[in-house]
């Protein structure tokens, strides 16, 4: 007889008792067909309740969710806001600071969805022009026409049982559409704030920038830290930029630590079309993060700048797609990230050169700093190319703070705490340099300080 010696590499999560999800199809909006729901937006939402039903919930041995466990995630716990009774009781109040115009000037217009009824501003003149800056349910009733036109169109609610869950069951969202040619100077900002624990808050963003015209839009997604239980937040970002059209677009996440959060976001760009996304993310317990960019038009650019700064036992994953469908298109990307504590980050990044896509040019990056002996990055850069005239390129690092950059600032009196202080904050200023507002890199700055703290 011999004895079997099993050997663990780790502490094992305890599986949670609650694995299913206690939505049902009633709940889905509009699927009675009694004439107020339009009927593409009605099968919009029966296919993707059929899709979130038919798919299981995501774990590690599906390839996309190698690295990010489920299991501790208690689903059946979760209710919609407005089914739940733990809404009535005093939410914490919208903090200032997200109030505050990052551009260096007033917004355009601004939509704070962390009310029942959404709040929505939008400058008169530009409303003159045929922009449209409103809420969801608004969008069905009033513009049903450009809402056609975009949802679906650019995610497929089959992506993933979280995409389904949102595309089904989102309570709120913005739609945002710019006409042709039409050049909006300041930025418009848009606020997700979804306090409150044992929740499901499910979101849709869609935006559509037509021909020539050109936007900045700025949309933060926030929640302060309660321990006393979970919650979930499962978004779609479908944004589609209209041939020689322009979008910048700031993402800002800052979701409390006890938020699982999980969002698909693409932005398809025709012809000539410009993206500079900017993504910055320090809040959630866990997060898994798929962004596309699809370069489907002749000349189109795409530039993708991340940052993302984890502590404690915060998982970020991120998951990044560089499409490229036409010839002559060019794509940028780079990501960075501190880590303490016992936090995680995952970044797979992947480009993707479709047959005949010559002359395609496409970077992307990956760098990682770790501040703990206890924290871990992977970081995994890809690429697929089918076709034979391209420039590809890609990089990942992951590496500790300099011991010779340390002893250099300490000889110069500087204490040890902020000396790693300002190596960190030189080790973001490259994606700092990318943003072109002051008051959102002081926004990052900030957290920087908080995370050092």
């Amino acid at each position: 007889m011999t004895t079997r010696t099993v050997i663990s590499r780790g502490k094992i999560p305890k599986r949670s008792e609650n694995r299913k999800f206690i939505f049902t199809r009633d709940m889905v909006p509009g699927l009675e067909g009694n004439g107020k729901t339009p009927e593409f937006l009605r099968e919009y939402r029966a296919r993707a309740w059929d899709e979130f039903q038919s798919q299981p919930l995501p774990t590690t041995q599906d390839e996309p969710w190698r690295r990010t466990d489920l299991r501790n995630l208690s689903v059946g716990s979760l209710y919609i806001p407005s089914k739940s009774g733990t809404t009535s009781r005093k939410k914490p109040g919208l903090p200032k600071e997200l109030l505050k115009p990052m551009s260096g000037h007033a917004y355009f217009g601004r939509a704070l969805l962390d009310l029942d009824k959404p709040m929505i501003t939008l400058d008169p003149d530009l409303s003159r022009k045929g922009v449209i800056f409103t809420d969801l349910r608004t969008a069905e009733k009033e513009y049903p026409d450009i809402l056609k036109n975009i949802l679906g169109k650019i995610i497929d609610p089959g992506d993933g049982k979280f995409a389904a869950l949102a595309g089904a069951l989102a309570q709120t969202g913005i739609l945002l559409y710019v006409p042709p040619f039409i050049q909006i100077e300041k930025p418009l900002h848009s606020i997700l704030w979804k306090p409150g624990v044992n929740l499901a808050h499910l979101s849709h963003i869609l935006v559509w920038v037509d021909q020539g015209a050109s936007l900045t839009y700025i949309h933060e997604s926030a929640s302060p830290t309660e321990i006393s239980g979970q919650s979930l937040h499962a978004g779609l970002v479908e944004i589609n930029v209209g041939p020689s059209a322009n979008l910048r677009f700031v993402e800002l996440q800052s979701w409390g630590q006890h938020v699982w959060n999980f969002t698909h976001e693409k932005v398809r760009l025709e012809r000539d079309a410009n993206l500079d996304w900017i993504f910055g993310s320090t809040g959630s317990l866990v997060s898994k993060i798929f962004s596309e960019i699809e370069l489907s038009g002749e000349g189109a650019k795409g530039t993708m700048s991340g940052f993302y700064f984890t502590d404690g036992v915060q998982h970020m994953d991120h998951d990044t797609q560089q499409n490229h469908l036409a010839p002559n298109t060019t794509s940028d990307l780079i990501f960075k990230g501190a880590l303490r504590g016992r936090s995680r980050s995952v970044w797979q990044g992947m480009i993707y050169v479709a047959p005949g896509a010559q002359k395609t040019d496409g970077y992307q990056a990956n760098r990682n700093l770790i501040l703990s002996p206890n924290a871990r990055a992977d970081s995994i850069p890809g690429l697929e190319i089918l076709a034979d005239d391209v420039r590809c390129t890609h990089a990942a690092t992951v590496g500790k703070i300099d011991e010779d950059q340390l002893f250099y600032l300490r000889s110069r009196g500087i204490p040890p705490r902020e000396a790693a202080r300002l190596i960190v904050e030189g080790f973001f200023e490259p994606i700092m340099q990318r943003i072109p507002f002051e008051g959102i890199r002081a926004r990052f700055r900030e957290q920087i300080a908080q995370k050092m703290d």
